[in-house]
């Protein structure tokens, strides 16, 4: 028990980077019922956009300093693909049969991650990442790394940002008149295509934002890093409710906390020794998302189709 608040601190960090990236999936679904499996590479182009920030700037610029710029950078590169992916992947398959988009979805994220081997300089191993240097700060009895504090600020600033984003500016309305109606949104006059660009475009900023705190906890990005990483994201927004963006951020602090706690803890209850320890983490991950959709299908804070006519 005295391991608890650790656990518990290591769950939310986990958690609020899964939420991060699952508002891109719940984002689109939620206005094109699109599945977009290239999201994670999405994600894993933010990291080298900032990366590649961070190695153009003077040596003697602090980390402090340089996060802005590493961010804008991982954004402008992140965005920059998730709309160019919506305008000439998407876009042209949006009447087709659901699947040929879900296809494409998963043929771009191969692509892009082996665009990114081949042509990103020394992509074939783990490159580097920036971290603050010195002691954990001792919070709540939980000691936790300076560069995790990011996403623990990222996060809940991101999360109230796309919330007043939504609900009171006129594009954010047109976001949910797209949602619910996208033929009728059209005939009042809205013009759907860039409110769906729109929804990759955030989408993809805030994998960027993950992707940085990505880096500065683990100290390395990779090419690679996206698949587990998306597949993770998408897990988190089913659980919390695809299509409800605050269902996405709270399927990912749930998926962390629960991952944390089954590593630090399952191996040592009685008869369980095998099963504990981070290499069964994912299991014990997609284990709670099958549990939870057996209780309640919709996900934690989804609606019934029923509820919605």
């Amino acid at each position: 028990m005295n391991e608890l608040p650790q656990q518990l601190a290591n769950g939310l960090i986990l958690g609020a980077m899964y939420g991060l990236i699952a508002i891109g999936y719940t984002m689109v679904y939620g206005i094109i019922q699109l599945i977009n499996f290239a999201h994670g590479e999405i994600f894993m182009i933010g990291g080298f956009g900032a990366l590649t920030v961070y190695l153009g700037l003077p040596s003697g610029l602090s980390l402090l300093a340089a996060i802005p710029l590493m961010i804008a950078g991982g954004v402008i590169c992140a965005v920059a693909i998730s709309m160019a992916a919506e305008r000439f992947a998407y876009r042209p398959l949006r009447t087709a049969p659901r699947l040929a988009p879900l296809i494409t979805a998963i043929g771009l994220s191969l692509a892009l991650q082996q665009a990114v081997w081949m042509w990103y300089p020394d992509a074939t191993k783990d490159r580097s990442f920036p971290q603050f240097k010195g002691e954990g700060i001792d919070l709540l009895g939980a000691t936790v790394q300076r560069g995790d504090l990011f996403v623990l600020i990222a996060a809940p600033v991101c999360m109230l940002a796309l919330g007043l984003f939504v609900s009171k500016t006129r594009t954010g309305r047109g976001m949910q008149a797209t949602s619910q109606d996208p033929d009728t949104a059209k005939l009042m006059g809205i013009n759907t295509d860039r409110i769906i660009v729109m929804a990759f475009a955030i989408g993809a900023a805030f994998a960027a934002v993950a992707a940085v705190a990505y880096g500065l906890k683990n100290g390395q990005i990779g090419f690679r890093m996206g698949f587990i990483m998306g597949l993770k994201a998408f897990t988190a927004a089913v659980l919390g409710g695809i299509g409800n963006i605050y269902g996405a951020m709270l399927g990912g602090i749930v998926l962390g906390v629960a991952e944390a706690l089954a590593t630090g803890y399952m191996g040592d209850i009685p008869g369980m020794e095998l099963f504990g320890g981070g290499g069964w983490k994912d299991v014990w991950a997609f284990a709670l998302l099958i549990l939870v959709l057996l209780i309640r299908p919709q996900g934690l804070l989804g609606e019934r189709v029923s509820d919605r006519a």
